[in-house]
Parts: C-alpha cells; sequence; structure tokens
C-alpha cells in the first residue's frame, strides 16, 4: 500500500513538472540565449586583480595540464616553476597560494603521464617538460598575458621536483636560482646503491622502492622501466655531477626527517666547496610532505625568494 501510495505523489510530481516547462516535456531544444551562452563564473573586469588561469603547455607532441597563480599587481612579476614529486600527491599548492600573496607569479604543471596529462612518464621526458614550460613562460605573448619578467623565474622543486630543479637549472643558465624541498638525488641514489650491491640487485631495490610510492597516477612506464632509466643515467644526473654548472647560483636546499638529508647537505657542501657563497640551508623536524612544518616552511621559502622580487 505504501508502495503504491508513492508512486501516485511521484506521478503527480511528475505531471505537475511537465505543466510547467512544456518545452522540456516535448523535447524542444532550449532558446540559444546570451544567458545560455554565459560561462558558470565570470572573471572580474579589473585587468590587474590576482588570478588563477589555467591552461594546457605544448611539450613534444603533448600538451601538459597547468595553471598559473597571477599576482596582484600590473608588475611584471618573478616568477616560480613548482616542481612536483614522485608521483606528485603533495602539490603544495598552499606554498603557491603563499608565494603568489608575496608578488610572485606561480607556474605548476603535470608532467606528460602524470596525473591526466597525456603521454608517457619518464624521468627524460620530465626533463623535457620543465624545459617547455620555460620556453612557454619566456614567450613574450605568455609573459604580457601573465604579467610576469621572464628574465626573473627561479625553480622550486619537492622531492623528485628537487631533482627536476637541478637538472633543468643546470642546462639553463636563465634560471635565476632553485629551491629544493627534500630533493631526491634520484641518479646519486642509484650511483650509492651500485657501490653496495650489483647492477642486477640495485635495479631490483630501485624498481621496487618506486613501486612502493605509489604508480597509479601514472602512464606509460613501470617500476622496472624507470629503475633501468636511471641505472642508464645515473652518473650524469646525479646533484654532485652539477656543482660545477650550478656554482654561481643561489640555492635553498631544506630537508626532514625523511632518510634525504645526507645527499641534500652534501649537494649543499660541495656548491659551497666550489666557491658558491649562496647556499642556504634549513633542517625541519617534519616528514616527507612536511605536514606539520608547513607555515615554517613557507616562511623559509618567501625570505630566501625576497631578493629576487626586487
Amino acid at each position: 500500500m505504501k508502495t503504491y501510495s508513492a508512486s501516485v505523489f511521484l506521478m503527480v510530481c511528475l505531471c505537475a513538472c511537465l505543466a510547467l516547462c512544456p518545452s522540456r516535456a516535448k523535447g524542444e531544444a532550449i532558446p540559444n540565449t546570451a544567458n545560455a551562452k554565459a560561462a558558470i563564473v565570470s572573471k572580474p573586469q579589473n585587468a590587474d586583480r590576482a588570478s588563477m588561469e589555467t591552461m594546457q603547455i605544448p611539450s613534444h607532441g603533448t600538451r601538459m595540464n597547468a595553471l598559473i597563480y597571477v599576482a596582484a599587481g600590473a608588475g611584471p612579476h618573478p616568477a616560480v616553476i613548482l616542481l612536483h614529486g614522485f608521483p606528485g600527491n603533495e602539490r603544495n599548492l598552499d606554498l603557491a597560494q603563499d608565494m603568489r600573496r608575496a608578488g610572485w607569479d606561480v607556474v605548476y604543471f603535470n608532467y606528460r603521464g602524470s596525473w591526466g596529462t597525456p603521454g608517457d612518464f619518464s624521468f627524460s621526458h620530465a626533463m623535457e617538460d620543465v624545459a617547455a614550460v620555460l620556453a612557454f613562460v619566456r614567450q613574450p605573448a605568455n609573459a604580457q598575458r601573465f604579467r610576469l619578467d621572464p628574465t626573473r623565474i627561479v625553480l622550486v622543486g619537492h622531492s623528485m621536483g628537487g631533482f627536476m630543479a637541478v637538472q633543468a637549472a643546470s642546462v639553463d643558465p636563465a634560471v635565476k636560482g632553485i629551491a629544493m624541498i627534500s630533493a631526491a638525488d634520484m641518479g646519486g641514489i642509484f650511483g650509492q646503491m651500485l657501490t653496495q650491491d650489483s647492477r642486477a640487485t640495485a635495479l631490483r631495490k630501485m624498481s621496487t622502492g618506486l613501486a612502493e610510492e605509489g604508480m597509479a597516477p601514472l602512464n606509460g612506464c613501470t617500476p622496472d622501466g624507470l629503475a633501468k632509466e636511471l641505472a642508464d643515467h645515473a652518473s650524469g644526473w646525479s646533484f654532485q655531477s652539477k656543482v660545477g654548472a650550478l656554482k654561481e647560483r643561489p640555492a635553498l636546499v631544506i630537508t626532514s626527517d625523511d632518510g634525504l638529508t645526507n645527499p641534500n647537505e652534501a649537494f649543499a657542501a660541495a656548491l659551497r666547496r666550489a666557491g658558491n657563497t649562496q647556499v642556504t640551508t634549513l633542517h625541519l623536524p617534519a616528514d616527507h610532505a612536511y605536514s606539520d612544518q608547513r607555515t615554517k616552511l613557507s616562511r623559509a621559502l618567501l625570505q630566501w625568494l625576497a631578493p629576487f622580487a626586487k
């Protein structure tokens, strides 16, 4: 009896809706009015307000999902390219918001084959992708669109993103500086493994370690394939091999209690021995994501960035 009553009630409601919306009932198209064409969210008209723009940045035949936090004011603003790690669960977008409030444009993107960006992920592809983003923001039309200064670009990378920052800056002298947050010296780590184990054992250990990081957000790669790529480039990708190229540029090296402190401190020490007087180091008692040290992490990053904004 209750089922019958409910059915009658639903039929009454449906008939009322059809009576109120006859065009929908007959399958007629909704008139193509100006309101129908309007975007769901409109943009403020003040051209100098802070904003967030989404885009796709081209890289080797693929378009990478990206966004840029544009700082308020006419600019041109210095710019940070924010590089996520492996696979990139911590995106550090809270840091991006803080940097924008401090007057920086901040570009965030997903490498090819990661987090829905088409293509295949690999370490070498990610290096190419960073270069593609640098080229994109330096294009005069894009620099004007986002009110950024293409001559003042800094790379900020977390974990594998720190590895990417070192690789990109070492081949691009126009990058003004690098900030490394628990940077993973992927080449150096594998090289260290080879001093303790056979190549086969090192490959197996690296593959297992990469798999344990969680590769579901990555496409077109396997732990074994990525481990082999590191094995093939271990010496050329190690942080120590990049000291000469980075010995004259500012570097911020932040570490935590995640087991990556020693290689980062060794890199900072090597830069100093090479004559770099612009190396800043900081250790925060935190996990790899700096979960309970976000405020201190942001404060240290903003303090280090401040001279570039002048």
